[in-house]
């Protein structure tokens, strides 16, 4: 109402959504949900590898050429960069405002929360950050190869796999990463499904093995390629 009276009109629809703690959610429960589609393709390319480097390294070579000759190469994969990126801030960015919103609006002193509550907010606001510090070093290592151990080579993606999953840390940096996904696909989608209005008392337990599962599936699918390496089933 004040920026309506300075300004001499009122807020747009969209500066009064991002401005508004619903509207915050709705934000995050969307952007949450184009992540997790992006997500379970990613996951669904990344198992190729299983069938040879021939499979893998083709794979990665038709995500360049998605689109032609109507688009130029490469725009495709820009695209869903860009908005991958764009869902990624916008996510992050609603997460920072809502969590300072509940640390102002929290009275000091107030002890009194449950605890499945509390547990489930530290394992989403932590479980962010890795996933965002993760997000810099997957990108540097498999897409830039500026911190790739043993010589990035452009155009072989598959080569590229088995030099990072061949060494301690980027088995251990990747798993971490993949379990603190688990945890935050469970509980987002069930808080996605809530903020959206989908879930009601038919429907929660359905929403809670939904999230359980993609949580399990998108785990196990992620953790199978540096087992595979670290094993020698991928060579």
């Amino acid at each position: 109402m004040a920026l309506a009276t300075r300004t001499g009109r009122r807020p747009s629809m969209t500066r009064t959504l991002w401005d508004s703690t619903v509207g915050k959610k709705v934000i995050m429960a969307v952007s949450g949900l184009v992540m997790l589609l992006y997500l379970v393709v990613h996951m669904i390319g990344n198992l190729k590898i299983f069938f040879g480097a021939g499979e893998f390294n083709h794979y990665a070579h038709w995500l360049r050429t998605m689109g032609e000759p109507f688009l130029h190469h490469e725009w495709a994969l820009w695209l869903v960069r860009i908005g991958l990126v764009a869902a990624v801030v916008l996510h992050g960015v609603s997460a920072y405002h809502l969590s300072r919103r509940d640390i102002r609006a929290r009275p000091s002193g107030y002890v009194h929360r449950k605890p499945r509550a509390a547990y489930a907010t530290r394992t989403m606001r932590w479980g962010g950050i890795i996933l965002a510090l993760f997000i810099v070093w997957h990108i540097l290592d498999l897409t830039t190869g500026t911190v790739h151990p043993g010589g990035f080579q452009s155009g072989r993606p598959y080569q590229n796999v088995i030099d990072t999953f061949s060494t301690w840390y980027g088995n251990t940096v990747y798993i971490v990463a993949v379990l603190a996904l688990g945890l935050h696909v469970q509980h987002g989608f069930w808080s996605a499904a809530q903020t959206l209005g989908v879930g009601n008392a038919t429907r929660d337990r359905i929403l809670k093995t939904t999230a359980n599962a993609l949580a399990l599936v998108l785990t196990a699918g992620f953790v199978a390629v540096p087992v595979a390496v670290m094993t020698g089933v991928v060579s």
